[in-house]
């Protein structure tokens, strides 16, 4: 028979089995909020990004392609032959490689141009695989739509073949004309051929051979490169990787890792870094635009705006004489000058160390316009006030 007692001690083993439990998850959660703030006191501040986006692998590049041909098919708009006498040897030599010998004939066709083709070779491309290429007109033709790309040869700087181009070509606009008037939208005399080139051999490069690798930044920075030598060894291990320079890192490969080279580099590229930016404000002149970074600073500095405008308005007045009066119809002159000196623009001062936000807002509050606004930022770095550098474009 159970009596007050055994409920009692029931009742406080189950409290103290419950208080037990519920300070190990509360050590628990205390070691894993230790660790993610220790995880992000690590991180630097600002948006991360992968490695694969901020750098490129030595070796793992595209490479550009060349080719000299000949677009066939042309409604009247193709090269005039007499103009362009290189349009008439090339004609004459793919008709005698078909075995038509044309030479000494006048030929006045215009259905046909001389075209530059460029292609670009993605690394690792394979042979047999299609890409992309560009067509471009070297005469005088007017437009080539409609028109076909005859096999075209796709020579890369070391004057090997490696890829050949033909297919019909895609163009993006149009001209149209009658006899008085013509209308041209976008470009007729450049095109594209969407898979058009077939490789043919493919660039000599194993990454399998490759000791070491060495990562390029887009944008060489000491700081990029030394936080990207730092990710890689806390994710792979010490000494892994070392910033040679503000623009190469070198990766070791592991001993265990060199037989899965890729699967390595799936490791390293997904690796985030706060990239760190050097302070630059850019202005386009031509535009008016203006891209400031979160790092632009500048010291204590005084500005006033204003523009003294000058307005004259000719407004002439007919002067009509009464009835049999013997005058005559005069203009009258009528001139009106307004002045605007810009008395309602006041000087603001900028204090030191002050924001990108807080400049903003303070050439927004004096009315300025961008076009005014590059002059100040212009005027504020010839002062040595603007802790940034100013690129203009």
């Amino acid at each position: 028979m159970f009596t007050h007692d055994t409920f009692t001690n029931a009742r406080i083993r189950s409290t103290t089995a419950l208080g037990t439990a519920l300070g190990r998850a509360l050590k628990r959660a205390a070691v894993v909020l230790a660790a993610v703030l220790a995880l992000g006191a690590t991180q630097p501040a600002g948006a991360q990004s992968r490695l694969k986006d901020i750098v490129d692998v030595e070796g793992v590049r595209d490479n550009v392609l060349v080719g000299y041909g000949l677009v066939v098919g042309l409604n009247g708009t193709g090269d005039t032959i007499n103009n362009a006498p290189f349009t008439q040897q090339s004609l004459y030599g793919m008709l005698e490689r078909l075995g038509v010998n044309i030479r000494g004939t006048t030929l006045t066709t215009k259905n046909v141009a001389a075209v530059m083709v460029t292609a670009t070779l993605p690394p690792f491309a394979a042979q047999g695989t299609r890409i992309d290429v560009q067509v471009g007109t070297l005469g005088d033709a007017k437009s080539l739509q409609g028109g076909i790309l005859v096999g075209t040869p796709l020579l890369a700087p070391d004057g090997d073949v490696y890829a050949v181009a033909q297919g019909p070509v895609a163009i993006s606009g149009f001209t149209a004309q009658g006899a008085a008037a013509s209308v041209t939208r976008g470009v007729p005399t450049a095109g594209r051929i969407a898979a058009g080139a077939l490789v043919e051999r493919t660039v000599d490069f194993r990454m399998s051979d490759m000791q070491a690798l060495h990562l390029a930044l887009h944008n060489p920075d000491f700081t990029t490169a030394k936080r990207i030598a730092d990710a890689i060894n806390a994710a792979i291990g010490m000494g892994t990787a070392m910033a040679m320079d503000p623009s190469n890192v070198t990766v070791n490969v592991p001993a265990g890792r060199k037989a899965d080279l890729v699967g390595f580099m799936r490791d390293i590229e997904q690796l985030k870094v706060a990239p760190d930016n050097p302070a630059t404000v850019v202005i386009d002149e031509a535009s008016g635009v203006i891209v400031m970074g979160e790092n632009v600073r500048i010291n204590t500095v005084a500005i006033a705006q204003g523009n003294l405008t000058i307005k004259i308005t000719e407004t002439p007045q007919v002067s009509q004489p009464g009835p049999l009066s013997g005058g005559t119809t005069t203009t009258v002159p009528r001139t009106n000058i307004q002045v605007d000196d810009g008395q309602g623009k006041k000087l603001a001062i900028l204090p030191s160390g002050v924001s990108l936000q807080d400049l903003v807002q303070s050439l927004n509050a004096l009315g300025v316009s961008p076009r005014d606004m590059i002059s100040i930022l212009q005027s504020i770095k010839a002062a040595g006030a603007l802790q940034a550098e100013l690129k203009v474009m």
